[in-house]
């Protein structure tokens, strides 16, 4: 995950995981973050929208079918609509980070860890590079704050298991 992270948003693996391991209020409220997401060409996104569509329309179908039966996760959805919809949503500034994360809470790390290279790589494939890129960043990013969510969580999973102990 670290390698798509440092490729897709240009940092180092260092600066990666000092990302990662940010509190979500934290890194929400980070320069970084903020730079991250502004440095979205968000009218290269908008224009390709179709192809992103097309894309995850093709790919999702199998990447759910991949979450169920090698990493065992339940709630998975059961067509491509709702991550379209959603990053649309994002991009149109009609979606929250903060309500991406309430939409992925109940997957766990190592799960999520192993799904982010997985669905980046998703648009491999699309040309021109630019276009290729730019949506590689745009769902890296937002993968990231997931990800972080996902370390918060499990460590007050953790520690709310060693109070109970």
């Amino acid at each position: 995950m670290l390698p798509t992270f440092s490729r897709t948003l240009n940092l180092s693996p260092d600066a990666s995981e000092a990302l990662l391991s940010l509190p979500l209020a934290s890194l929400l409220d980070s320069s970084e973050l903020n730079q991250l997401l502004g440095s979205l060409d968000t009218a290269l996104l908008k224009e390709t929208l179709p192809t992103a569509g097309a894309v995850l329309s093709q790919k999702l179908p199998a990447f759910y079918d991949w979450l169920q039966t090698e990493l065992g996760l339940k709630n998975v959805p059961d067509s491509p609509d709702h991550a379209t919809k959603w990053v649309v949503g994002f991009l149109k500034n009609q979606e929250s980070l903060t309500h991406l994360v309430e939409m992925h809470k109940s997957i766990p790390r190592l799960a999520l860890d192993r799904s982010i290279p997985r669905l980046v790589s998703a648009f491999d494939e699309v040309q021109p590079t630019a276009v290729k890129e730019e949506w590689e960043k745009a769902i890296a990013a937002l993968c990231l704050v997931l990800a972080v969510a996902a370390r918060e969580n499990e460590r007050s999973s953790g520690s709310k298991a060693l109070v109970g102990v």
